[in-house]
């Protein structure tokens, strides 16, 4: 399992299993397997409505738990200092875990104005010791440079849609300059319409890959934390045997390119429910 390094030097693995839109009994057995194949980053969220599923498959594998690194995430009707700390509890509860290793505010809703306070309380909870490391997901550059300027600690990632057909270049490049990873959800796009594209297919049959084992090696060339969902055992395994091959320099470019700014989930400004 490849690692890396965030920047308040807490090792995070490089991919992780996603679990949005699996019932929670489903979860249970996603998990187990994952763990299994030798996944260690489990990706949640309480509007997810699986983290007590997320956690039986935790235990259910039988796993030491400081392997191991959990992730979930604040719902935008729990965004606030108090509500923040309570939520957290919550999702604790449910996971039945001691800590988590990386929390985040789900989505900015920028007309609410809400992520400052709500992010303080995530610095408050990393203070505390009950989470390794903070970050958030769905935020622009404008809601990254305000935590920045108003907040004293850095988020370690910004998890967003990410894929060959939507880059988020320019989000990647001031994520960089600023030490923070950017971690992709819906990594293969929902759909699947990228894993259809000449350009992607070409570079499979080269590898003796799946198109799908292509764009997961392109988030980890590009230095990107990925989440590949499914609940099939087979993909799950498929997912997670990417670390045979790289891609060319000339082969990154060429799926580069494929970027059209094509969003399958809602813009950050425009989900403020």
């Amino acid at each position: 399992m490849k690692t890396v390094t965030l920047n308040n030097g807490v090792k995070m693995p490089q991919i992780g299993l996603g679990v949005w839109q699996v019932e929670d009994e489903v979860a249970t057995d996603s998990v187990k397997k994952a763990i299994e194949v030798g996944y260690r980053s489990i990706d949640t969220a309480a509007i997810y409505k699986n983290e007590r599923g997320v956690g039986k498959g935790i235990k259910a594998a039988g796993v030491p738990r400081e392997e191991l690194f959990i992730t979930t995430k604040v719902w935008n009707e729990d965004q606030g200092y108090e509500s923040t700390i309570k939520a957290f509890e919550e999702s604790l509860e449910r996971l039945e875990l001691d800590y988590v290793d990386l929390y985040l505010i789900h989505w900015p809703t920028p007309k609410k104005d809400t992520y400052v306070e709500t992010y303080k309380a995530l610095e408050k909870l990393y203070e505390d010791g009950k989470v390794r490391a903070i970050g958030v997901c769905n935020f622009e550059i404008v809601h990254l440079q305000r935590l920045l300027d108003e907040c004293s600690v850095k988020p370690v990632l910004n998890q967003v849609e990410c894929h060959p057909y939507l880059g988020q270049h320019e989000l990647k490049t001031f994520c960089d300059e600023n030490e923070i990873f950017l971690e992709a959800w819906s990594p293969l796009m929902q759909g699947g319409d990228v894993l259809n594209d000449d350009t992607i297919k070409n570079i499979a049959e080269k590898y003796g890959k799946t198109p799908a084992q292509v764009v997961i090696r392109w988030h980890l060339d590009r230095h990107s934390i990925v989440i590949p969902k499914s609940v099939t055992p087979s993909r799950i395994e498929e997912n997670f045997d990417v670390f045979d091959f790289e891609l060319t320099d000339d082969e990154m470019t060429s799926i580069n390119d494929l970027d059209r700014n094509e969003r399958k989930g809602p813009h950050p400004n425009d989900l403020n429910d």
